[in-house]
């Protein structure tokens, strides 16, 4: 539903970023007989999460883009490899949750390689449309970017201002890295 609504919008989708962590949910034993059917999952676990890459169509090259719009492409974590589309991370731990507690808060760890790489020089402006508790924002000035989050629940906006000082200034432990790669700068 998002993404079409995205490209009606005008946007081009350019992939999916897969963030790989196991939750909670599924895999679990049959209710009141988990210890007879000890070997039985009830249903596959979740163990992934798919992210939807859209830009706004460039003009011309990328690297055109790139020299007027400041766009176009991915910021590398190395200058010898290049963002990838996978990326193992933790789900959100008890100490973030302690300092937002939303529903879908994602870690710190996972966001600022995520927002790192969507500003390929290093400039620009990350918008986050959906803001919630904040967490795309906080990832942003902590990796020192500009932002703007948009967010329609009066309550999810109050808990976002008071929450982002307090992700931004998390220290990361680096347990959401890259599969190719680290980002040491970002950590």
């Amino acid at each position: 539903i998002v993404s079409n609504a995205l490209v009606d919008a005008g946007l081009e989708i350019r992939g999916e970023i897969v963030r790989l962590t196991m939750t909670m949910r599924g895999g679990d034993r049959p209710k009141g007989a988990h210890q007879r059917f000890d070997e039985i999952s009830v249903m596959p676990r979740s163990m992934w999460e798919p992210w939807i890459v859209c830009r706004k169509p460039i003009d011309g090259r990328v690297q055109d883009n790139l020299r007027k719009w400041k766009t176009g492409g991915f910021r590398r974590p190395m200058p010898d490899k290049p963002f990838g589309d996978v990326i193992a991370s933790t789900p959100t731990r008890k100490n973030e949750k302690l300092l937002a507690s939303h529903p879908s808060l994602k870690p710190q760890a996972f966001m600022r390689q995520v927002v790192h790489a969507a500003l390929p020089l290093g400039e620009g402006v990350i918008l986050d449309p959906f803001a919630g508790a904040g967490s795309t924002l906080a990832a942003a000035e902590a990796v020192g970017y500009a932002s703007v989050g948009v967010e329609k629940d009066p309550e999810f906006f109050a808990l976002a201002r008071k929450s982002i000082p307090k992700l931004a200034a998390l220290k990361t432990n680096g347990g959401a890295r890259a599969c190719i790669s680290s980002y040491p700068e970002v950590f």
